[in-house]
């Protein structure tokens, strides 16, 4: 995913800094783009959190685009859910911020 955060928009633009927003999910995105794709269980083990909240970080990071999941069958006829991060790229710049505004679809806040 290299594109501009101008070419986005502004809600995906939210997405995707809300989802960066996190100490947890930092850790997500840093353990994939180290080690590559990996499986639930595997991933929860090496961030040192639980699979339910791993699950929720990365139901939010995968909404926002910055990872993919699939789910495969291992050899014992497990299923397992891999991840992988999408890479990506950008500037936070203030032109591109004014950019993404122009399309919010949310409302500010009074």
């Amino acid at each position: 995913m290299k594109e501009e955060p101008d070419a986005w928009g502004g809600d995906h633009l939210l997405a995707v800094l809300a989802a960066l927003a996190n100490p947890h999910r930092l850790r997500v995105i840093a353990a994939l783009a180290a080690g590559g794709r990996n499986y639930v269980s595997q991933l929860a083990r090496e961030i040192g959190i639980s699979r339910p909240l791993l699950h929720l970080h990365l139901q939010k990071l995968e909404a926002a685009g910055l990872v993919a999941s699939q789910l495969e069958l291992s050899g014992d006829g497990r299923a397992l859910n891999y991840f992988e991060v999408h890479d990506f790229a950008f500037a936070l710049t203030p032109t591109a911020i004014a950019a993404a505004a122009q399309s919010l679809t949310t409302k500010p806040e009074p």
